[in-house]
């Protein structure tokens, strides 16, 4: 025969459920989760910097051996690559809308460079001819268009998180619980048509 406590107990325990059921479906974990699709998107966008990176010293070296003498655009991708990767950036620099400034800019000027370069090597036709050049320009050009969904794709969770935290409810969750949690800072052209890749002729 169940006692008074035990009574006590599940009464609490269904109040509890009942709680939590009601404050699940009320929106209570939206900013938590919209907040972790932020970074992971934002991590995206970084994995396809990354990846554009890894890509630039073997196109550098394919062009290098036919373009001897477009050695000042060969060096400025060099050194806009150097600055793109030595910008360090984590999931805190969400927060720090200088920095992510910082981090953009970086990268529209080595997108820059990487165009520049690309047109340059159109006055080479052993160069265009080349299959390693070729496969590093396709590989290059399928990264320019993974980095434009990648920020799209952060661009989406970033206005998500934001209008959840400045309406009702993620408003009052916001301020009673995840207080700590800024508005995030979303991705600008640092530059005229920034966020167009590289244009590639051949």
């Amino acid at each position: 025969m169940p006692t008074p406590a035990m009574h006590l107990f599940n009464g609490r325990f269904v109040a509890l459920l009942l709680l939590s059921t009601l404050l699940s479906g009320c929106g209570i974990n939206n900013i938590p989760s919209y907040d972790e699709q932020v970074k992971a998107a934002w991590s995206q966008v970084e994995n396809q910097y990354q990846r554009r990176a890894d890509l630039i010293p073997n196109l550098v070296e394919t062009d290098k051996g036919y373009a001897k003498q477009e050695q000042q655009t060969l060096t400025a991708v060099i050194e806009a690559r150097a600055k793109a990767t030595s910008i360090q950036v984590d999931a805190s620099t969400l927060n720090d809308p200088q920095k992510m400034q910082q981090f953009e800019q970086a990268q529209t000027q080595l997108s820059g460079a990487l165009s520049r370069l690309m047109v340059v090597s159109e006055r080479y036709p052993e160069l265009k001819s080349n299959q390693n050049f070729l496969a590093l320009q396709s590989q290059l050009e399928g990264t320019e268009n993974r980095i434009s969904v990648a920020r799209r794709d952060f661009i989406t969770a970033v206005e998500r998180y934001n209008t959840e935290i400045r309406t009702f409810p993620g408003r009052l969750w916001h301020s009673w619980l995840y207080s700590e949690l800024p508005l995030r800072e979303n991705f600008e052209a640092t530059a005229p048509a920034a966020e167009k890749a590289p244009e590639v002729k051949f």
